[in-house]
């Protein structure tokens, strides 16, 4: 016969386990765990509606970073035919620039997508790395010619606060070292 290991006495009754008592159901391991709260049928139709609808951009952004790339090589097909053939001006070369930093930032809206897909959740990081990305894209097209100077300090002003934004995202602080006595 096998004996069964003694039951464990209940502990006395404690002012926290009063009903509205502020206490931490994990914290006691005796505590028996309520089963999850149904969600609402219309609430899973929506979810359901919104994930299709998340697929759905993925495809067209998809579709959006192909018909991209063969702008890029349309503009430098176009750019290279031009007289004087096969030589690129720096104008050009920045309206190519900017061609390609425009399928960059599709690329990383649609890594966006499909994380948003995959966790259910949007990357904050991410989304400012592609909000600095497309920023920086602008910088590179503008013409300072033919700018208002508060324009520019705008701009200025949008990107020293990305950047701040991004880097206290990414911050981690190192612990402090105990100097020795």
């Amino acid at each position: 016969m096998e004996s069964k290991p003694p039951a464990r006495p209940a502990p006395p009754p404690s002012s926290a386990s009063r009903p509205g008592a502020n206490r931490n159901l994990r914290d006691d391991p005796q505590e028996v765990k309520l089963p999850p709260v149904a969600e609402d049928g219309m609430l899973k139709v929506l979810h359901a509606v919104i994930h299709f609808a998340v697929r759905v951009l993925a495809v067209l952004m998809v579709l959006v970073i192909l018909w991209a790339v063969a702008d890029v090589g349309y503009v430098m097909y176009q750019r290279l035919v031009e007289p004087p053939f096969l030589m690129l001006t720096v104008s050009d070369i920045l309206v190519i620039f900017g061609s390609f930093m425009a399928v960059l930032i599709a690329i990383e809206i649609f890594i966006n997508i499909t994380l948003y897909i995959k966790h259910d959740t949007l990357p904050i990081k991410m989304v400012i790395a592609t909000a600095l990305m497309a920023v920086a894209r602008k910088v590179i097209m503008l013409d300072f010619k033919d700018l208002d100077p508060a324009y520019i300090t705008a701009i200025a002003a949008v990107i020293v606060a990305l950047g701040l934004t991004y880097w206290l995202i990414s911050y981690k602080p190192q612990p402090v070292k105990q100097e020795e006595r």
